[in-house]
């Protein structure tokens, strides 16, 4: 900073928008002795700072560092102004020396602590401002720091008109001193709010005659409102909201003139005040009243008829209450009221109907039976009956009304005004189409229309909403008659740019999902659960790059996993489970790193599971049950987190299980080839040693041949001469993976029959006798012993491709064979037989193999028959993925029954 000459008979020096930027600690204020007028302040306001300036720029030169003591040297100063500036730390105290100081400007800075009393002795002090936020007409300020509490000594400033000491730290009382002052005879207006108060609404602060706005909203005041309110006759403009006051309202309120009454998010208690009979202090005489808020208290009883003679008012606030009864229909009696502009009455218990009369309000713009220009609001009460048709003629911005027991339809006009920019419905009765003026709402913002039962098409509903970031029609029936399904997704969805949530779960609608959501480029939520969506997943699903929630489940789409998935950074949930995928999951799944939740479970994949999933960062849940994977798991899961809900049942994986603790609880059954030290498998073969305590034999069944003799088809394997049981034990153990269960085809008598291939060509039964000492009847297993060496039943045969073929000619399946036990998985399989042979036109046994990989339409499908068209392909497509399903080789992967009832019926 340069030096600066000073003039020492200037009066008047203002340096207001100067740009300066620079510090005051070192500047000679002593040199401004003749100064009555300073101003510092680096915003141009013309003589005051103005209340309704809300623009609050941002400043790149200002003056900074603390604030001087040496502001005290200049006695003769009448305007002090600071404001707007990074001044920080304490108000001096030797500002007690400027008596002639009649404004003290020092708002928007950063002091930080608590205010001197030594400011009393400012006697000729009219406006002191310590406020600080852009709002002043809200009452809402902020941006200093004061802390402590308020100096009763400030009560010594008999002319002070405003006093605003809001959004600070300020705590404690608030002092006896302000309204003991009957000589502040001038104090208007008095802004507390904002702070840490504690304790009473002083009974002195009656005093105050000339008070027109009081504001202590926003503290921790307690005790009952004091009656003696009542004696600020100009008082206009009451904000108590959002303390701790109980008790009840006082009646008194009724003789004031009040304009705005807010007493909102207290505890009061009680009912209402009457408005009716002979008493006249009442709130019917608050004619000027235009704002009233008593939401958020424990109000009870009914709201009185005669709130209807409040003629002004803009604003009525009954919400979070205990009100209960009808609304009353004075309320839209009254055509008079034609300032009405919000209505909010939602979250209390009322009972009764919407009044009809509410159609005479045709100032009304939101109405909510939930929370704010043109609205009404009644959410979450107990409201039956139907929607008054003529609250669609009215200008309305916002109508909530969800949660309630509403039933019929919606008016037929809604959005005819062009206004509408928030309807909620959900959570009611509502039945019939949504009616296809909506489509006129251009500015509509939200909309909710689940857990009803409308139904129809959607596609005539919804037109261009280029506003709309918000839409739920899910819990729905969209649908004409039981099974006539008559809505898909219309592609003008795509058009919804700022669409951010789409919700149209649980439906009955059809089609593919349109590559036009590649538009929605905001979109953060996409949930399509159960409806009857088919085909694939869109590659251009990569393009929502924002998208936080993907959940496609129970469908029937097809197809792959779209590697596009990758493109979508910030998915943490994502759920295809229930559909009909096929082929691998892709390896690019690991690149979604924000991933938390992942199930793919109940589809078709196949392959190995990808090893880049170790790159998700926090995952949470990962179900891959009821697939086709195989292979081993990963070995890379040991580095995942610990804690993941891991769920790998019923596929055909293969080998150990990860040593890793998120695998102790993990859900794997139904896999037969994994082994490890975990609940739900065998242990590994490595693992095991058993020497002893085994007794067992063999039969031997010839491939070629059944009446081939045992010697010729087996060579020296078995022969007498050179059997040698260690080793026969040993290539035992190997064939049936350690007598694994998945090679059990039957228990009987004192042990249990396994199937195994000892070598090539050589498929032997192989009974392990039980080990344990429990067995009392030692000759009756002696006799067994005998019996199977000399004899061989009639019924068994070798298991050869001929045995095989048989098997799938009467489309038994081969487990029912081996075990000789009736399930309902055996049924499944007959089922996928019969359902084969009628896509092929032929015998299953005409076939050279049933795997899956053969079965597809080009090798299945019957010749003699002209190619379907392109829907009916699609429905010959699912039924023959399904018997591939149900021909699953092992029983667990098989669907139920009644999924494969379900898929039909969609079909």
């Amino acid at each position: 900073m340069g030096s600066v000459y000073v003039d020492e008979s200037i009066q008047k020096l203002n340096l207001t928008s100067s740009r300066l930027n620079c510090t005051l600690h070192r500047f000679s204020f002593s040199l401004l002795q003749n100064v009555t007028h300073f101003d510092l302040n680096q915003i141009n306001f013309l003589e005051k700072p103005s209340p309704s300036n809300h623009h609050v720029p941002i400043l790149k030169q200002y003056i900074y560092g603390p604030t001087p003591s040496t502001l005290g040297d200049l006695t003769s100063w009448n305007f002090l102004y600071l404001h707007y500036n990074q001044l920080f730390g304490p108000i001096p105290i030797q500002l007690e020396n400027l008596k002639s100081l009649t404004d003290l400007v020092v708002s928007y800075n950063q002091i930080n602590s608590s205010i001197p009393s030594s400011l009393a002795n400012l006697s000729n002090l009219q406006y002191l401002y310590l406020l600080a936020k852009k709002s002043i007409t809200d009452l809402l300020l902020r941006q200093n720091q004061l802390s402590r509490s308020i100096p009763s000594s400030l009560g010594d400033l008999r002319s002070l008109n405003v006093l605003h000491l809001s959004d600070n730290q300020l705590s404690g009382h608030i002092p006896i001193e302000i309204g003991n002052l009957k000589s502040l005879t001038d104090l208007q207006i008095l802004y507390l709010h904002n702070n840490e108060f504690s304790g009473p609404i002083l009974i002195e602060l009656g005093n105050l005659k000339s008070l027109t706005k009081l504001a202590v909203s926003d503290n921790q005041l307690s005790g009952s409102i004091p009656s003696l309110l009542a004696n600020w006759s100009n008082l206009h403009n009451l904000f108590l909201r959002h303390n701790k006051l109980p008790g009840l309202i006082p009646q008194g309120l009724g003789s004031l003139y009040l304009v705005v009454l807010q007493i909102d998010e207290n505890k009061l208690s009680g009912y209402l005040p009457k408005v009716s009979g002979p008493i006249s202090i009442e709130l019917r005489n608050l004619k000027s009243l235009t704002d009233l808020l008593l939401s958020q208290n424990q109000l009870s009883r009914s709201i009185p008829s005669s709130l209807g003679d409040l003629r002004s008012l803009n604003v009525l606030h009954l919400s979070d209450n205990q009100l209960s009864g009808h609304i009353p229909i004075e309320i839209g009696n009254l055509k008079s009221l034609t300032d009405l502009q919000i209505l909010y009455l939602h979250n209390n218990e009322f009972s009764g109907p919407i009044p009809i009369e509410l159609e005479n309000l045709k100032s009304l713009t939101k109405l909510a039976q939930t929370g704010a220009t043109y609205k009404i609001c009644s959410y979450a009460n107990k409201i039956p009956g139907l929607i008054p048709q003529g609250l669609g003629s009215l200008y309305l911005v916002v109508l909530q009304i969800d949660e309630n027991k509403l039933s019929g339809h919606l008016p037929k006009g809604l959005c005819d005004r062009g206004k509408l920019q928030s309807l909620m419905v959900d959570d009611n009765q509502l039945t019939g189409p949504i009616p296809r003026g909506l489509r006129n709402c251009t500015i509509l913002i939200r909309a909710r229309f689940d857990h009803n039962q409308f139904s129809g098409d959607i596609s005539n509903s919804f037109g261009v909403h280029p506003n709309l970031n918000y839409l739920d029609i899910s819990h729905n029936n969209f649908h004409v008659m039981a099974y006539n399904i008559t809505g898909g997704i219309p592609p003008q969805f795509g058009n919804l740019t700022q669409l951010q949530r789409l919700d149209l779960s649980f439906n009955h609608l059809i089609g593919e999902i349109p590559k036009e959501f590649r538009k929605m480029n905001s979109i953060l939520k996409l949930s399509l659960v159960d409806n009857h969506f088919s085909g694939i997943i869109p590659l251009e699903i990569g393009s929502c790059e924002l998208l936080e929630v993907l959940d496609l489940s129970t469908n029937r789409l097809n197809g792959s996993i779209p590697k596009s998935i990758s493109q979508c950074e910030h998915i943490h949930y994502l759920n295809l489970s229930n559909n009909m995928m096929s082929e691998k999951i892709p390896s690019e799944i690991g690149k979604v790193v924000q991933l938390t939740e992942l199930d793919l479970s109940h589809n078709f994949l196949t392959k190995e599971i990808p090893s880049e999933a170790q790159s998700l960062k926090n995952p949470q849940k990962l179900n891959l049950s009821h697939n086709r994977l195989y292979g081993s798991i990963p070995n890379t899961f040991t580095i995942l987190p610990c804690g993941i809900d891991i769920n790998l049942s019923f596929n055909e994986l293969l080998g150990p299980v990860p040593p890793c603790a998120n695998f102790i609880n993990a859900s794997i059954q139904g896999n037969p080839g994994l082994c490890g030290n975990v609940m739900g498998v065998k242990l590994c073969a490595s693992k095991i040693i058993r020497k002893k305590n085994y007794l067992f034999h063999h039969k031997l069944f010839l491939k070629n041949s059944p009446h081939k003799p045992l010697e010729e088809e087996s060579g020296d394997y078995f022969s007498i001469t050179s059997f040698d049981g260690k080793v026969v034990y040993d290539d035992v153990l190997k064939a049936t993976n350690d007598f694994d269960e998945a090679y059990c085809i039957g228990t009987k008598g004192y042990g249990t029959i396994y199937k195994a291939e000892i070598q090539p060509n050589n498929m032997v039964a192989i009974k392990k006798h039980h080990s344990s000492f429990e067995y009392v009847d030692h000759n009756g297993f002696l006799n067994e012993i005998r019996a199977l060496t000399n004899i061989r039943h009639r019924n068994i045969e070798a298991l050869d491709i001929a045995f095989f073929l048989f098997l799938f000619y009467v489309g038994l399946d081969i487990d029912l064979a081996y075990t000789i036990v009736a399930t309902e998985k055996c049924d499944v399989y007959s089922f996928g037989i019969v359902a084969l042979e009628v896509i092929m036109g032929k015998l299953h046994g005409e076939l050279p193999t049933l795997s899956a990989d053969y079965l597809v339409l080009a090798n299945v499908g019957d010749s003699r028959i002209s190619l379907p068209s392109p829907q009916v392909e699609k429905q010959v497509n699912l039924v023959l993925n399904l018997s591939r399903a149900c021909l699953n080789s092992n029983p667990h992967g098989r669907p139920t029954m009644r999924q494969v009832s379900n898929l039909l019926m969609k079909a």
